[in-house]
C-alpha cells in the first residue's frame, strides 16, 4: 500500500489481523478445575451416602416428575440404546429408560437407592433391562468394570458431586459412544431460597456451578450445548421450628438478629398445605405446613459429544 510519502507501507498479513481480534486468552488459560476444587472446599461437606440412605424409602421412581420428564425430553434417548445413569437415585430417570425399551447400567454411591431401584424395577417388569452398581464418582471406574466406550449415552442428572469435576466429565466422556448429557445448578444453590434470603436482608450467593462444567469442556475441545431446566418446588415443614432449623442452614454463622428475622418471616408465610403426607420433590413425605411462595431452581442441561 502506498503512503502520502510515496513509499510502501508494510500491509499486515490475515493471520495478523486476526491475533488482534482475538480476545484475552484469560479464559481458557484459567485451570477451571483448580478453581472449582477451590469453591468445593468452601463448601459444606459432600453428601455422605448414608444420608441418602435413610431418605431412599421416601422415593417413589415409577412417578415421573415434571423435572425428569424434561431432561428426557430434551435427552432424546433412542429405544434400544444403551445408557450409563451415574447417580441414578431410585430410578427417576432409569425406570422410564427402561420402559422405552433402553438398557441401563444405573449407578449410585448409595446402597439403599440401588434396593429401592431393584424393587421398583421388578414391579414395573423391566428388571432385565437396568444393571445396577454400587460406584462413586472419585473410584476407578475401569475397574467397576465400565470399559471406554460401552455405552451409547452417558447422564448424570443433578448428581455430580465431587473435588474433580474435570475428572467426572471425563469419565463420562470416555464411556459414551455419541451423547452426554448433565444438569448442575444455574444460579443460587438449591439449597437456598433467594425469596426467603432476600426479605430478611442477607445476601444470596450466585454460584452458577454449570459455568465450570462450561469451561472445563471447552478446554477439553468439546462443543457443550446448554438449554435450561426450571424446577418449581415447595417446601413444607411439619412446624414452625422444624422450618426454621431447616432454613437456618441456609445462613453462614447467623447472628442472634438474623435468626429473629427469620422466625418472624417463618411465623407469617408458613399456611396449611392441603397435600400433607403426599410424596415432595425430595422423597420426602410433605409437611403440614408450607411456605406460601413456590421456589424456582434453575438446572443448566448441557450435552456433548464424546470423544471417538
Amino acid at each position: 500500500v502506498q503512503n502520502g510519502s510515496g513509499h510502501f507501507a508494510r500491509t499486515a498479513s490475515v493471520s495478523e489481523r486476526t491475533r488482534t481480534m482475538l480476545p484475552s486468552p484469560s479464559l481458557l488459560a484459567t485451570d477451571w478445575n483448580e478453581e472449582w476444587k477451590s469453591l468445593q472446599a468452601a463448601r459444606r461437606p459432600a453428601d455422605d451416602p448414608r444420608a441418602w440412605d435413610q431418605r431412599a424409602h421416601h422415593f417413589k421412581p415409577r412417578e415421573t416428575h415434571p423435572y425428569a420428564a424434561s431432561f428426557l425430553e430434551l435427552a432424546h434417548i433412542e429405544p434400544g440404546e444403551r445408557v450409563l445413569d451415574m447417580g441414578c437415585g431410585a430410578g427417576s430417570l432409569a425406570i422410564p429408560l427402561a420402559l422405552q425399551g433402553s438398557s441401563v447400567l444405573a449407578c449410585d454411591f448409595s446402597p439403599a437407592m440401588l434396593d429401592v431401584l431393584e424393587r421398583e424395577s421388578c414391579i414395573t417388569e423391566v428388571a432385565d433391562q437396568i444393571e445396577t452398581k454400587l460406584l462413586a464418582w472419585d473410584d476407578d471406574w475401569n475397574t467397576a468394570g465400565i470399559a471406554d466406550k460401552s455405552v451409547d449415552v452417558a447422564i448424570a442428572s443433578r448428581s455430580i458431586a465431587t473435588r474433580d469435576l474435570k475428572g467426572a466429565l471425563t469419565k463420562l466422556d470416555l464411556a459414551a459412544r455419541r451423547r452426554c448429557y448433565i444438569t448442575l445448578v444455574a444460579g443460587p444453590s438449591p439449597h437456598h431460597d433467594p425469596v426467603i434470603m432476600n426479605a430478611i436482608g442477607e445476601p444470596v450467593v450466585v454460584s452458577n456451578d454449570f459455568a465450570y462444567a462450561f469451561a472445563i469442556l471447552l478446554g477439553m475441545n468439546r462443543l457443550p450445548e446448554i438449554t435450561y431446566i426450571r424446577s418449581p418446588r415447595r417446601d413444607t415443614f411439619e412446624s414452625i421450628d422444624e422450618a426454621l432449623e431447616a432454613c437456618s442452614r441456609m445462613l453462614d454463622q447467623p447472628e442472634k438478629s438474623t435468626i429473629a428475622r427469620l422466625q418472624l418471616y417463618l411465623e407469617n408465610h408458613l399456611v396449611p398445605n392441603p397435600h400433607a403426607g403426599e410424596p415432595g420433590s425430595k422423597g420426602k413425605p410433605q409437611g403440614g405446613l408450607m411456605l406460601d411462595h413456590i421456589r424456582t431452581v434453575t438446572w443448566a442441561f448441557i450435552s456433548w459429544n464424546p470423544v471417538a
